[in-house]
Order: structure tokens, then sequence, then C-alpha cells
């Protein structure tokens, strides 16, 4: 393992730097990863060899450039098992992603008096998109509890409602580091009343777990390339065909159309309609060879790398006098986030 570790630390440029003259050390994966130089790679072979605007042209690198983005769709969509490569929308990040949910299924859907049910460990990007929208609508916002444990409260059912029209969690905490058990919510939420809808916000999960979200169970799932080895400006929301359908667009012009008149216009299939302008055909290039590295090494062997460091550095911590550690007790239940105080 160390010598597989080696190899790995090995792809990465910047850890050849020294900080202080020390060899780099870098914990701020949760805010975002270092890339590996094949990704670095991956993004120059296309400005060098490929650049060109993308669905638009009929010359050679225009449908080089159409054929790598598409493919960088693919490799997403097969990389959390979310079958159907249109069911993939690029967005700029998870944020982003979250806000369009919320901008054009959220306003199509959620009215006056509806509910939308999140949990009080949500990362801020899962919770102001919902406080704008049901400020605008007059939709109210309800929260599942966090126990003890740093998980969530076993009574959450009490609080789904004929009203209630969506829940958005977390499937990783950035905070606690809990995994929330979001195949088992979507299973009960679908059995209590199968029209509400559910957005899982993954940006901590897909770089850390095997993610499959056909089993999930989700209407909606969102993550980010920047945490996962990819290039910032570059994120994705795997939504079902049936709802992306009944969604309208986000923004408009450019690639979001197939015909334009004076007076109307006739928008594109999903998921282009979504995805208007230029895109970011680098960053959704770049993404593709991140799926690739870490499907190379797996993320069966990721979770289980981490969850090994998790339980050394849980051991360490719980040696320190008056420190008091925060998140789940069981390691299946957490991540590699630590909070603690002292």
């Amino acid at each position: 393992m160390l010598e597989n570790l080696e190899k790995i630390r090995s792809d990465f440029p910047i850890l050849k730097r020294k900080i202080y003259d020390h060899p780099l050390v870098y914990f701020d994966n949760a805010a975002t990863s270092q890339k590996p130089k094949q990704v670095i790679a991956a993004i120059a072979d296309y400005y060098e060899n490929h650049n060109a605007n993308v669905h638009r042209g009929v010359h050679k690198l225009s449908e080089e450039a159409t054929e790598m983005y598409e493919g960088a769709r693919k490799k997403v969509a097969d990389f959390i098992n979310g079958g159907d490569k249109r069911q993939i929308i690029f967005t700029r990040n998870a944020t982003e992603a979250i806000n369009l949910v919320a901008y054009t299924w959220g306003k199509a859907n959620i009215k006056a008096g509806d509910e939308i049910l999140l949990t009080e460990m949500e990362h801020h990007s899962n919770l102001v998109p919902w406080q704008i929208l049901a400020r605008e609508v007059g939709a109210k916002l309800k929260f599942i509890r966090i126990n003890e444990k740093g998980e969530l409260s076993d009574d959450w059912e009490k609080l789904v409602t004929p009203k209630t029209k969506l829940i958005a969690l977390t499937h990783v905490s950035n905070v606690l580091g809990t995994i929330n058990p979001v195949k088992e919510i979507s299973e009960k939420i679908k059995k209590i009343n199968s029209e509400i809808k559910i957005l899982i916000d993954g940006a901590q999960a897909a770089p850390h777990l095997p993610v499959s979200v056909q089993t999930l169970g989700c209407d909606f799932y969102v993550f980010t390339g920047h945490k996962m080895l990819g290039p910032t400006g570059i994120g994705v929301l795997w939504a079902k065909k049936e709802v992306q359908e009944s969604m309208p667009p986000f923004l408009g012009g450019g690639d979001m159309i197939l015909e334009v008149d004076l007076e109307k216009s006739t928008y594109n299939y999903f998921p282009w309609k979504f995805e208007a302008g230029t895109p970011n055909v680098a960053g959704a290039i770049g993404l593709g060879a991140a799926c690739d590295y870490l499907t190379k090494i797996g993320m069966k062997r990721v979770r289980e790398h981490e969850e090994e460091l998790t339980i050394y550095a849980l051991e360490q911590l719980k040696r320190v006098k008056n420190l008091k550690i925060y998140g789940p007790e069981k390691i299946e239940h957490r991540s590699g986030v630590i909070s603690f105080n002292i």
C-alpha cells in the first residue's frame, strides 16, 4: 500500500513544493483538492491541440472538441452510475447546480404554503437557495435536527406532511463528517409520497465514496469537480430524465436553443437546454480525466484508505486531554472530516 501511495503522490506536481523549507502537507481537500498531472495534461492537450467551440462548428477542431466534451459527460455519468449521459448537466459548481434546481423545478412546482425539508447540517449552498425561493413564493422551510452523535434524529419522518414538496440533504457533512443514510431516507420518503422530490448534495461524497445515483432513489444529485481532483469552474447536476423534461431553462442564449425568431425561440433538448452560452469545455474534459484517475484507483480503495486514516486520527485525538470530538462514533457513519473542541 505504501508503494502505491508513493506512486500516487508522484502524480501531484504541487507536492514537490516546499513551504517554509518543509515538504508541503495539504489538509484542505474539503475546500478544494490538488490536481494530478493526468488532469493537468488533459486540459493542456485540449487547449494545445483541439481548442474550438462545441456543437456549433462543422470543422475538424469543433468536431474533436464536441466529441471530447460529450465524452467527458459519459465519463461523469459512468463514475456515479448515472445511466444515460444526458442526465448529466454541466454547471460551474455544486452551488450553481442547486440554484439551477431551485430556479427551474423549484419555481415551477413550489407554491405558497408548500414545505421544503432540509437538515441542520447543510452547507449554506444547500440552504441559501431554498431560503431565497421560500421567501419569494411564500413556502416554509423545515429542518431535521441533529442528535448528540452528530447524526440525523430518528423521528425525522414526523416532519413530512402532505405539503412537503422537496427534501434536500447532504450526503456527507462538510463539518461533522457524518455520512447520511441517503438511500434509506429516499426509500422512506418515496413510500410516504412518491411525488416528493429528493436532492442530495454530494460535494463531499463523490470524491470519497463509491456513488451509485441510480440506487440512491434521488431525483437530483449534485457535486463539484474541484473537490475530486478536477479543475475549478466545473460542477455537475444529475437529474432524472422525466424531471429534466418538465423543467424550464435556467439561462437563455447560446447552446440552449434550437431555433430563434424575433418573437419566440425553441429550446434545445436536455441537458443542453440548461447549458447556455459557451460551456467550460476544458473544465469538463479535465473532470472527465479526474473521473478516469479515481476510477483507476478504485473508489472502494479510496474509502478504505480514508477509513484507516480516520480511525488513526480519532485514536490519537482521544489521547489529548480536554478535547471533545464531534460527529458519529462508528467509522462507517463518518468521513475523514473531524471537528473537535479543546
